[in-house]
């Protein structure tokens, strides 16, 4: 009897359309279309099985050397199979992230071995529990855990989230001032900053960056609440096209928080010493602080990064030395003349 069962070998069969597997016991691949025919009630004639990883053609021959519970696809006469890509290539096919799939993906997840597999399979699973189109606590309260109870919606939390961060970044510019000795420079350098924190109010702390109800041009996802990564701060874009919408579950809003916004021109290091240096001859009066506000907390020299793609070296960028100071007006310019004639008939 024990001589009878190890002539059979125990394969995980699985049709071309279906996710379960099924367990069936052969001693060659006649045997094996025959059975598994029967099983997924499918036309024997023209019927063939595949490698699931790859789809390579199970004949005879191979069919010895396949390792026991190895994942094949029956294929009727017409039908092929490319490998995993086939799977990926049917749910990407729909924008139909039912529950069907989820539990498909989940019972493909249980039997899985493979560590690399393993992560598509999660990876895949985050995105197809995807209820980025729920906005309120009372529809997701799984995604409001943790998060306080006076934020009623996901756009609300998110846009606090972008002011918290940029709101992080005016307070590093004031505490530069306790580092200043001379008091001129520190009461000019304090005006500056309080400009530039009046400036920000004005503007809402540009929370607008992270709310996918924003208009396009203000926010940086799509309406649905995806982010894609720009890339280092020398590259033009993300070579890995990170992407993640913080929107959809608790755990995305969670992994959001390791994304950076980056300063291409580096705050610490170059904007804001730049100013300070500006100042030590220099009144707050005319330095040109819209560009110096356009660095420090606008996309003009922002970029969102994912944690991968944010480079903390020294990026070796300068400010522009002709637009740290203002322009003379016409008028500024004006009197200047009307002063110098003035001083030349005395």
């Amino acid at each position: 009897m024990l001589k009878l069962f190890a002539k059979h070998k125990p394969v995980k069969l699985r049709s071309y359309k279906g996710d379960k597997k099924y367990g069936v016991a052969a001693k060659d691949v006649k045997e094996l279309l025959q059975k598994g025919c029967k099983l997924l009630q499918l036309p024997l004639p023209g019927a063939h099985v595949c490698l699931y990883s790859d789809g390579t053609k199970v004949t005879e021959e191979f069919f010895t050397t396949l390792p026991v519970n190895t994942e094949l696809v029956l294929l009727s006469k017409d039908q092929t199979w490319s490998g995993v890509v086939c799977d990926i290539g049917r749910l990407l096919s729909t924008d139909q992230h039912g529950d069907d799939l989820i539990e498909a993906a989940k019972g493909l997840l249980y039997d899985e071995h493979s560590p690399k597999r393993r992560k598509i399979l999660t990876d895949l699973l985050l995105n197809l529990e995807d209820k980025s189109e729920l906005e309120s606590r009372e529809e997701d309260e799984d995604w409001f855990q943790g998060v306080d109870t006076r934020f009623k919606t996901k756009s609300a939390y998110m846009k606090f989230n972008c002011e918290s961060r940029i709101r992080g970044y005016i307070k590093e510019v004031d505490d530069v001032t306790r580092t200043i000795q001379k008091a001129k420079v520190r009461a000019e350098f304090l005006k500056s900053s309080k400009c530039l924190a009046d400036m920000l109010k004005t503007a809402k702390y540009n929370g607008s960056y992270f709310d996918r109800t924003e208009k396009e041009p203000n926010r940086l996802c799509t309406r649905e609440g995806w982010f894609t990564c720009q890339g280092s701060f020398d590259m033009d874009m993300c070579q890995s096209l990170h992407s993640i919408n913080p929107y959809g579950s608790r755990e995305s809003r969670i992994v959001f928080s390791t994304w950076n916004l980056d300063h291409r021109i580096e705050k610490k290091r170059t904007v804001v010493p730049a100013l300070l240096e500006a100042l030590q001859t220099h009144k707050s009066t005319e330095i040109n602080l819209n560009y110096f506000y356009r660095l420090l907390f606008t996309r003009e020299n922002l970029k969102l990064v994912h944690i991968v793609c944010h480079k903390k070296g020294a990026h070796n960028l300068s400010c522009d030395t002709k637009k740290i100071f203002r322009q003379a007006s016409k008028a500024d310019q004006g009197n200047q003349k009307t002063k110098g004639r003035k001083r030349r008939l005395k």
